[in-house]
Order: structure tokens, then sequence, then C-alpha cells
């Protein structure tokens, strides 16, 4: 059960290999330590109960690894069977934002979170973006840079594809929880705001 003051924030994520899941485990820390509620729903086994939670939630934050310059497969036919909401305008007016992870640095990373963004406009969603500046981006910064990557969109990641999930960079999970906080406290002032003109 929710509580009243507490936004709540929803991941909904596929993790193929383990990388991606390390990844929302850092988000849903960054919300949580920002004040909110979180719900962690790997997308590929969702269950009706879980459906309804994501109905529920202030905000959605989406999460997949990037294959062959898109999210996963698994992600896409979540991603498809969103239509039910969509026809109903379910997800109208929540918060949203995304992450992925690919085996090289860039990895066409950025067509993901695009697909991410243009997912939460069709529901009439509210895009919240990484509100990161780019580390990493001058002689003087290192790969241990806060998004060291450089995205905006959202978070951003890089994970050898030769090793486990224990090896996702220290400074893309930093950048992971990041996104979660910003969302929470992004989800809270939108639920204040909301209970002000309701009141």
């Amino acid at each position: 059960m929710s509580h009243p003051g507490r936004p709540v924030v929803a991941i909904a994520f596929h993790s193929g290999y383990g990388h991606t899941a390390v990844i929302a485990e850092a988000v849903a820390h960054g919300a949580a330590g920002a004040g909110a509620e979180v719900v962690s729903i790997s997308v590929d086994t969702i269950t009706d109960e879980q459906w309804a939670q994501l109905d529920a939630a202030d905000a959605i934050i989406f999460g997949a690894a990037t294959y062959m310059g898109t999210a996963s497969a698994a992600f896409h036919a979540f991603a498809q069977a969103s239509s039910k909401r969509w026809f109903a305008h379910v997800w109208m007016d929540k918060l949203a934002a995304g992450f992925t992870n690919s085996g090289a640095k860039s990895g066409d990373k950025q067509s993901t979170l695009g697909y991410f963004a243009t997912l939460a406009a069709q529901h009439g969603m509210h895009w919240i973006s990484l509100g990161l500046r780019p580390g990493w981006d001058s002689t003087t910064g290192s790969e241990d840079d806060i998004n060291r990557l450089g995205f905006f969109l959202g978070a951003g990641a890089q994970s050898p594809t030769d090793a486990g999930p224990e090896a996702v960079h220290t400074s893309d999970l930093a950048t992971a929880e990041h996104l979660g906080a910003r969302v929470a406290r992004q989800a809270a002032i939108f639920r204040a705001g909301q209970s002000a003109l309701v009141a």
C-alpha cells in the first residue's frame, strides 16, 4: 500500500544478462533515497498485479539494454502490450524517464533513450531528462566522473560484453542513482501541485 504523501516511482525494465538489473537497482536506490516509494518490475515476467502497480504510479522509469540499436525484444513486447493503457489514457500525465546499457561506450544508446521518450510521449507522459552536465569531457576529467558517457535524455551505461553484472562501472551506477533521485523529486513536486489544485 502506498503512503499518501510519498510519490510512487515504478521501474519497468528488462535485463538479459543481469547488467541492466544492477543499473535498475541503482535507479531504485536513488529514488528511494529521495523519498519515493519504489516498485521494480521485470517486464518479461510482468503480472496483472504489476500492470496495476504501473497504472497507480506517479512516474515510470523505462530501462533495457540496447541491442542492435534499440531496446531489447522483451521490452518492445512490453511496450506493445501497453497499448491497452494507451487506448484508455491510463498513463496520461504521469512522469517518465529512461536508462539503458550496452557493451560499447556509445553503442547507439541514444536510439534506445529516444525510443523510450517516444513511448512516453505516445502515452501523454511528461519526460524527465537526466539533468547532468557531461563528465569526462576535458583533460582534467576521468572515467570516474558522473555521467561519464555524456547523455542528456536519460542515463547511459556501458558494461564489458565479456564480464558479469559486477563489472558495471561505478560512475554509471552513480548516474543511475541520480536519475532515480531526480525523478522522485520531480514526482513529489508534481504530486504536491496536483494536491494544491484540488484543495
